[in-house]
């Protein structure tokens, strides 16, 4: 049985005892059926990793005892910082995890002119919590022990000004130029319009930031689909996602 990655807010440390949260411990004790004397993984989203074993469990309620610390690096070398547009239904959910899957640094959701989504301020601070929990689970499933940056919603010219990555592309599908050749950069700043592209405006204000245009090829690709190609392209080219090594 695979072994489980939990999360949990609280620092850890070798050798101390502590109660998981009460959705980390309905996981544990109700979904997975996981008794006294089993082991999982914790993280605190800090970048540290620790073996645990369970010393009771209750209705909503599980106790742990750490072990030690375990050395499993997983973050990518090229931090990658995606401004995306909001987008409706599921869409939005699912770029917040696969690119949490795809070793993004941090995401911020982005208003934009032919952004189709509203949000008060009440249902901004929801949608954050809970694209903050897919976070956690993304990690808990894939590997990371540190939890990329999620910003809070906010504009697109609030947020190009803020951009200090090291390279900056746009998504723009009428580009036919290449992408200079440079040295390898540490960190990457990518904006991804919505559903109907960026506005002319927009896409100016992006070159006057520093932005470099960047095509995904002939194909229009959906809101979706655009920021999860270009993060395994700029992984591929710059971070720890290596075609040549097809090794299990």
């Amino acid at each position: 049985m695979r072994i489980p990655r939990i999360y949990t807010a609280q620092p850890l440390g070798a050798d101390r005892d502590l109660v998981l949260e009460p959705v980390a411990s309905q996981h544990l004790g109700r979904a997975l059926r996981m008794q006294a004397g089993d082991s999982v993984y914790l993280f605190d989203g800090s970048g540290a990793q620790y073996s645990a074993t369970i010393t009771s469990v209750e209705k909503k309620c599980v106790t742990l005892i750490t072990g030690s610390a375990i050395e499993h690096d997983t973050e990518s070398p090229l931090a990658i910082s995606l401004g995306v547009a909001i987008s409706r239904g599921d869409r939005m959910d699912l770029v917040v995890q696969k690119a949490t899957e795809l070793g993004v640094a941090a995401i911020t959701p982005l208003f934009t002119e032919r952004t189709e989504v509203k949000l008060s301020a009440e249902r901004a601070l929801k949608k954050y919590r809970h694209w903050q929990q897919i976070i956690i689970s993304a990690c808990e499933q894939c590997g990371r022990n540190s939890l990329p940056k999620l910003h809070s919603p906010e504009n697109v010219d609030q947020w190009l000004p803020r951009t200090q990555g090291d390279r900056k592309f746009v998504l723009h599908h009428r580009n036919t130029e290449d992408v200079a050749a440079t040295a390898t950069p540490a960190s990457i700043d990518l904006l991804i319009g919505p559903e109907g592209g960026l506005s002319q405006a927009e896409i100016d204000m992006a070159h006057t930031s520093g932005f470099e245009a960047l095509s995904l090829g002939p194909r229009v690709l959906r809101t979706e689909t655009a920021p999860l190609a270009a993060l395994a392209i700029l992984q591929a080219r710059w971070g720890d996602m290596d075609p040549g090594n097809q090794g299990g």
